[in-house]
C-alpha cells in the first residue's frame, strides 16, 4: 500500500490564510503555494497509507475533547540562526495549540512521533530564502494582526507534486470558548518544527 506523508494544523481563516500566502510568495518563497497558510499541530509525518482510518479516528478523539478558542496574530518573529525561518506570532491560542500539537502526537495514538524543536506555534511567512528577503519578510509584518475563533483542525496530505492538500476537518466537541482542560505554559523564543 504504501506510505503518505500526511500534517495536521489550523488553517489560517480567509482573508488572512491568502494574504499571507500571497505575502510569501513575494518574499521569493518557492514552496508557499504548496502550503495552505497554517499553524502546525504535527509535521510532515509518513504514516502506512493504510493506517489513515486510525490517523482519523484518533484525531477525532481530539477534536471530542477539545473545545473552540480564540486565535489571534500579532507581530513577527524569527527562528535564525537555528532555522531560517521568519513566522508571524501566535499571540492567543498558543497554550492551546500547545495542548492540542501533544494530544495529536500522544503516545496512547498511532502519531507519536519526537519533534526536532520544542514546539512553539507559529504561521511560517518566510522559509528558506535569502538573509534579505527574510528580513524584509520580517519588517513588513511586523504589524500584522488577524483574530478569529478557532473550531477545529484539518489532517493534510502531501501530494508527489509537494502540494497539500486537506483531507480531513475536525470540528471540537464542545460549546463556547474556553480552554482545554490541562494546558501547560508554552515557553517564548523556543524552536518548532514547520
Amino acid at each position: 500500500m504504501g506510505t503518505v506523508t500526511i500534517g495536521v494544523s489550523i488553517a489560517v481563516p480567509e482573508p488572512h490564510g491568502s494574504l499571507l500566502q500571497e505575502r510569501r510568495a513575494g518574499f521569493g518563497d518557492a514552496a508557499a503555494h504548496g502550503i495552505p497558510t497554517h499553524v502546525t499541530l504535527l509535521p510532515p509525518t509518513e504514516v502506512d497509507a493504510g493506517a489513515l482510518a486510525a490517523v482519523e479516528a484518533h484525531l477525532s478523539e481530539v477534536a471530542a475533547a477539545g473545545r473552540p478558542f480564540p486565535m489571534r496574530l500579532c507581530g513577527t518573529g524569527t527562528f535564525r540562526p537555528l532555522s531560517p525561518v521568519v513566522y508571524v506570532r501566535v499571540d492567543r491560542g498558543a497554550e492551546e495549540c500547545a495542548w492540542l500539537q501533544s494530544r495529536v502526537r500522544d503516545a496512547s495514538g498511532p502519531l507519536e512521533r519526537e519533534l526536532q524543536f520544542p514546539y512553539h506555534p507559529h504561521v511560517t511567512v518566510a522559509h528558506g530564502i535569502d538573509e534579505a528577503a527574510m528580513d524584509r519578510a520580517f519588517a513588513e509584518l511586523a504589524e500584522f494582526e488577524a483574530e478569529w475563533p478557532c473550531m477545529g483542525f484539518a489532517l493534510y496530505e502531501q501530494g508527489a507534486d509537494g502540494v497539500w492538500r486537506k483531507l480531513r476537518e475536525f470540528v471540537f466537541g464542545g460549546s463556547g470558548v474556553v480552554v482545554p482542560p490541562q494546558v501547560g505554559h508554552v515557553e517564548r523564543g523556543s524552536i518548532a518544527s514547520r
